[in-house]
């Protein structure tokens, strides 16, 4: 009996709910052609907004604070920074307008809300956490999610106030390169970005989060893939993915969830499951990018085949990191 009762104790220590060691917080701020256009002055301030960014969200789970309120936190940082492709630095549509999309998910509970093609929210991430936990639904758009967003008193904005010089220039760009037939209306964006946020908190939970501006010069109400739950943002008890990118391709091949099926269901490690899709997968279609990815152990990966991707992170240590190029 008694060495029967050990080995039952024992079992119960080993089956016990996976509880992480140390939080671990990664984000993103989008990949794409960088290195051309990375001033030194620019690298300061991109790298300035991405450790209060990190400082945010890890503050977090630092005091025992959940996955899902620290990707929050760090997506608003980046959404409230006009040198990002999200909330106030988003890029303009063809006809001249901001349209913004956004996703959240809980990797311990699969729910996940989603928002896309909305004109006057200041913080879509936060009408995305609205939609998932305060309505019925996963994913509004539009007229229809803002008029949602009156209802639960998320905060909106004159649309001027997505503005900036730099990405309105862009847009002029790409519509004189597009009157010269070198990119079509559906054709190669210029510049891609996306911010996007992954964590592991003391209770051993994932979440992932996932805010975009879009494509510059995109048209017919054009929804990329970081709003679709599976494509750019997904979460469960063991893997969490946020991507940017040409998000066409993350859609087709279902790119966050066929990461996180491969550390679930083939036993890959998270490194190897995010660098066959990113490097191997989706180029084989065409598409470029990137993603952060974390698993339940902490272990993190930030593959990219893009020119660069504004990337950081507070690993297990607590030792933050931020990085842009391939260093």
């Amino acid at each position: 009996m008694f060495p029967r009762i050990l080995i039952i104790a024992a079992l119960c220590l080993v089956a016990r709910p996976g509880v992480a060691a140390m939080p671990v917080l990664v984000i993103h701020g989008g990949a794409g052609v960088i290195r051309a256009t990375l001033t030194p002055e620019k690298e300061k301030l991109v790298r300035v907004d991405m450790e209060a960014a990190l400082t945010a969200g890890y503050s977090v789970l630092k005091s025992g604070g959940s996955s899902l309120d620290a990707v929050t936190k760090a997506i608003l940082v980046l959404e409230n920074s006009p040198r990002f492709n999200a909330g106030k630095g988003a890029v303009f549509t063809h006809d001249g307008h901001n349209e913004l999309d956004s996703a959240i998910m809980d990797g311990a509970t699969l729910r996940a809300g989603a928002v896309a093609g909305v004109r006057h929210v200041k913080n879509p991430v936060l009408l995305a956490r609205a939609v998932m936990e305060k309505s019925p639904h996963v994913f509004l758009t539009g007229a229809g999610a803002e008029a949602f967003a009156k209802t639960v008193g998320i905060e909106l904005v004159d649309p001027s106030y997505f503005r900036t010089d730099q990405r309105w220039q862009e847009l002029q760009e790409a519509l004189k390169a597009e009157a010269k037939n070198q990119h079509s209306a559906l054709g190669r964006a210029i510049h891609y970005g996306t911010v996007g946020a992954v964590a592991l908190d003391k209770q051993g939970h994932l979440a992932a989060a996932t805010s975009t501006g879009g494509m510059t010069n995109k048209r017919w109400g054009r929804v990329g893939d970081s709003p679709i739950i599976g494509a750019g943002t997904y979460a469960n008890a063991h893997c969490a993915v946020s991507a940017t990118g040409w998000g066409e391709y993350y859609i087709r091949t279902v790119a966050a969830h066929d990461i996180c099926a491969r550390v679930e269901y083939a036993k890959k490690p998270i490194a190897q499951a995010a660098k066959e899709v990113v490097m191997d997968v989706i180029p084989k279609l065409g598409g470029d990018g990137g993603v952060i990815a974390l698993d339940a152990d902490g272990n993190f990966t930030t593959p990219f085949n893009t020119d660069g991707m504004y990337r950081g992170w507070v690993d297990r240590e607590g030792k933050m990191h931020v990085a842009i190029l391939g260093e």
